[in-house]
């Protein structure tokens, strides 16, 4: 996963420059990191595996040996923290 903060200071990193691999072609600039590659990496994870059980929180549960009320409460942890980054 992708480093969120900067080592030094803490503050929010921001992506600086895009390559291509194939012909070198570079592309700098300033901008934001995509809502979802900010979230946490607990809460990266979180999502890709919700989306391979299909968006199922039963599925998710039994997947994370966990209660489907601490699955439920864990996926409004996320919800939260992008309506925060969308802010």
């Amino acid at each position: 996963m992708l480093p969120q903060k900067c080592p030094s200071c803490e503050n929010i990193l921001s992506v600086k420059r895009l390559s291509c691999e194939k012909c070198g072609t570079e592309v700098e600039g300033l901008y934001q990191m995509p809502v979802l590659a900010s979230l946490s990496n607990a809460h990266q994870e979180f999502i890709i595996q919700f989306i391979k059980a299909s968006g199922s929180l039963k599925e998710m549960a039994e997947i994370k040996k966990l209660s489907y009320p601490t699955v439920r409460n864990q996926l409004n942890e996320i919800i939260d923290a992008i309506k925060e980054k969308e802010k």
